[in-house]
């Protein structure tokens, strides 16, 4: 078999077989070399024990418990910067569903191989391009047949690492196989286990899911063989939970189709999951059934659901909150000649210029999974007109004209809440009307706000922070009464 195996790793095989050591591709890289897909990492095994793998590559490390040196190769490749040479090891039991009690170097490849998780990523390729593969499971043929089947007994496999349960839905997913039955019954038995692994390597395997482009079906699947409930639970709750008459799927189904939507746009994982979560909170605040059922606040109760997920997960605080923000904003009302310049200007301050782009993909996936034909109707397209036009208006303190330390000077008056009642009742002022965002103006205001006692202020202050946005009001609650939403 003919491959085409990259420079780096030819000469850290050279090395080795120099040295007087075998030397195959292990893994990942050799499935995806017979599938004709360029791997996303390098790995080698050897019978050399790490020490001798060190001696033939001083610049190595060796950091584990587990027979694996990072071997430096100085490519430009961030595959290939760093192999992993392993040397042939079989483990003993697992204690804690994910890592052995005790690793022992062995002899032969075909003995390193049978610890492996699936027949597909368990073969080995020499680099002498006249051996034949080494496949002593048929991963070949399960490559073939598109089947991901578990090396040996599969009950054995998932009891040992119960990180694999995941790993046999995201390989499915990812190289658009189907799990062989008996796996699959297996992992469905054992879905339970998942519970004792890390989240946060459960929160890196479900990544790697939801950004694969067949995500959809992953959640599915994931459903199917009964892990999500050990997952995201949450999202189970619209399984059977019908809308009304504005909607053709059940929640889950139309949450499922929105994440689709994104998976075939190639959008980024903070909008796919935003999608996927966007009407989690709809089963906890339905009110009655059939065509005339309401689902009031999901949007808020869904925006804090996202945020325990994700924390349970253990996602990165700055992307949770990301994904909170367009949960809690997916549900924005536009309509063109009903939403002024100032209403615009107030649905930028309170949902971030930054996030528009991606709020709007989270609307398209919103529409698509609803069934409606079009992503990007005009009245989308004309709101982005609209924030194009007003997107250098001042939307928020930073951008007024005066600042704390100018209202300071100008009342001589010392740092405290007065202060910052003034520039909300200031911003507010120039929401409505950007071209009061001039100094003299803002400064004869400040003068003669300091006029007035501190309840007024407080309350003018109130008044304006409370002040209902045009996306938010009028037009809009008529809106979400007519399509019972809120």
């Amino acid at each position: 078999m003919t491959l085409k195996i990259p420079k780096e790793a030819k000469d850290a095989a050279k090395q080795l077989e120099n040295a007087g050591y075998a030397a195959y591709l292990v893994g990942g890289c050799v499935r995806d070399l017979v599938v004709g897909k360029k791997p996303k990492d390098w790995d080698i095994a050897t019978n050399a024990t790490p020490e001798e793998i060190q001696k033939v590559f001083p610049e190595s490390v060796y950091e584990n418990n587990f027979g694996t040196v990072g071997v430096k190769t100085g490519s430009s490749d961030e595959t290939l910067k760093i192999l992993e040479i392993t040397t042939f090891r079989s483990e003993s039991v697992y204690e804690d569903r994910r890592h052995p009690k005790e690793v022992k170097f062995v002899s032969t490849i075909e003995e390193d191989l049978s610890r492996r998780d699936f027949t597909v990523n368990a073969m080995a390729l020499p680099f002498d391009s006249k051996s034949p593969l080494v496949d002593p499971f048929g991963g070949q043929k399960d490559l073939k047949k598109k089947i991901i089947r578990a090396v040996g007994n599969p009950r054995e496999r998932f009891r040992e690492d119960a990180l694999r349960l995941m790993r046999a839905v995201r390989f499915a997913v990812e190289l658009d196989f189907k799990i062989d039955p008996p796996t699959q019954e297996e992992v469905a038995k054992n879905a339970g286990l998942i519970e004792e692994i890390a989240k946060e390597r459960i929160r890196d395997e479900f990544t790697k899911i939801i950004m694969s482009d067949r995500a959809a079906e992953g959640i599915i699947l994931l459903e199917d063989t009964g892990i999500l409930k050990y997952i995201v639970p949450e999202l189970r709750e619209g399984i059977g939970c019908g809308q009304n008459k504005h909607h053709i799927y059940t929640v889950f189904e139309h949450n499922v189709r929105a994440l689709n939507y994104t998976a075939e746009k190639g959008y980024s994982f903070t909008v796919r999951l935003a999608s996927l979560l966007h009407d989690v909170g709809k089963p906890r605040v339905k009110r009655g059934d059939g065509p005339d059922s309401t689902f009031y606040n999901h949007e808020v109760v869904g925006a804090r659901m996202a945020l325990k997920i994700m924390d349970r997960l253990k996602f990165p605080k700055e992307l949770v909150e990301e994904v909170g923000h367009l949960v809690r904003y997916h549900l924005f009302y536009y309509n063109v000649g009903e939403v002024t310049e100032a209403g615009v200007r107030r649905f930028l301050a309170r949902v971030g210029p930054e996030n528009v782009d991606d709020l709007l993909k989270v609307r398209e996936a919103d529409r698509i999974g609803s069934g409606v034909p079009k992503a990007f109707p005009y009245k989308l397209r004309h709101l982005l007109f609209m924030i194009e036009k007003v997107k250098r208006d001042p939307i928020s303190p930073k951008m007024l004209k005066v600042d704390g330390t100018d209202v300071m000077k100008i009342l001589n008056a010392a740092p405290g809440p007065k202060i910052g009642w003034i520039l909300t009742i200031l911003l507010e002022e120039v929401l409505d009307d950007p071209k009061k965002n001039e100094e003299k103006y803002l400064d004869d205001r400040v003068g003669y706000l300091g006029m007035l006692s501190d309840k007024e202020l407080k309350k003018m202050s109130e008044k304006a922070r409370e002040t209902k946005e045009e996306f938010e009001g009028g037009a809009e609650a008529e809106m979400k009464r007519k399509y019972s939403v809120k």
